[in-house]
C-alpha cells in the first residue's frame, strides 16, 4: 500500500497517522500544533536557502610584457642629449624628469587633463605625459628651464611674477608654457578667448584672474 498520512486537527493537537512500513497500522504519533508549524518553517528555510557554490579561482594575471628598447637622442632647450637605449613606452615627461633632471615640468594628473606637464615640441604646446619620448626624437623640445633664467626671464615669466599669477606654483610652469605658445596662436583679443585657449591648464588654487592679467599684458606689449 502506498504511504498515506492523515491529518486531524482539533483545538490543541494534530494527529499524524502514518500507514505503511515505518509505523505499524493503527498506531499514531501525536505532536503539538506549535511543533508541527515550527517544523514546517524550518523546512521552508532549508528549501529556500541558496546553495553555496565555491568560487572558481580567477586565472592569474599575465605578466606585463617587457617593452622594446630603442636608441634615442633628444634635443632639449637647444642641447642634444644621447639617452642611449630607452624603453619605447617611456613618456617624454618621465624622460625629462628622471633622465635629464629637468624637474620644472611637473607631473600632475598624468592623464593629460591638468596641463602641468606642458612643454613645446617644435614650437607647439603638448602634454608631455601623453607624448612618448621616441616621438620627440629629432624635434626641438623646450621646457620651462629653456625659456629664461631668474636674471634674464622671458616676458611671460616676468609678467607672472609681476601679477602674482601663482600660489602653490605647481601648475605655473605648465601655465607659462601654454601662455607662451598662445602668443603665436590665432587667439582673439578678448578675455573670453584667452580663457578658452588656456582651458587645458588647471590651477587648483584659483589664480585665474592674475594669470589672465599676465597673459594679456604680454600680448598687449607684443602688439604695440
Amino acid at each position: 500500500m502506498a504511504e498515506e498520512t492523515v491529518l486531524r486537527e482539533d483545538q490543541q493537537e494534530i494527529a499524524l497517522e502514518p500507514v505503511g512500513a515505518v509505523m505499524a497500522e493503527g498506531q499514531s504519533v501525536r505532536v503539538s500544533r506549535r511543533t508541527f508549524l515550527s517544523g514546517l518553517g524550518a523546512t521552508g528555510l532549508i528549501a529556500s536557502a541558496p546553495l553555496a557554490v565555491a568560487a572558481a579561482p580567477s586565472p592569474a594575471a599575465p605578466a606585463a610584457a617587457a617593452g622594446a628598447e630603442t636608441h634615442v637622442v633628444l634635443k632639449v632647450n637647444g642641447e642634444e642629449h644621447d639617452l642611449g637605449m630607452i624603453d619605447t613606452r617611456a613618456t617624454l615627461l618621465d624622460t625629462l624628469r628622471e633622465r635629464l633632471y629637468l624637474t620644472g615640468t611637473k607631473k600632475g594628473c598624468d592623464h593629460g587633463q591638468c596641463g602641468a606637464c606642458t612643454v613645446h615640441v617644435d614650437g607647439r604646446r603638448v602634454n608631455s605625459c601623453l607624448t612618448l619620448a621616441v616621438m620627440a626624437a629629432g624635434k626641438d623640445v623646450t621646457t620651462v628651464e629653456g625659456l629664461g633664467i631668474p636674471a634674464r626671464m622671458h616676458p611671460m615669466q616676468a609678467a607672472f611674477v609681476e601679477h602674482d599669477a601663482y600660489q602653490c606654483g605647481y601648475c605655473t610652469s605648465g601655465q607659462i608654457m601654454s601662455a607662451v605658445a598662445l602668443l603665436k596662436e590665432p587667439v582673439g583679443p578678448s578675455d573670453a578667448e584667452v580663457k578658452e585657449a588656456m582651458a587645458g591648464n588647471i590651477c587648483r588654487c584659483g589664480a585665474y584672474p592674475n594669470i589672465l592679467a599676465a597673459i594679456q599684458q604680454v600680448r598687449s606689449q607684443k602688439m604695440s
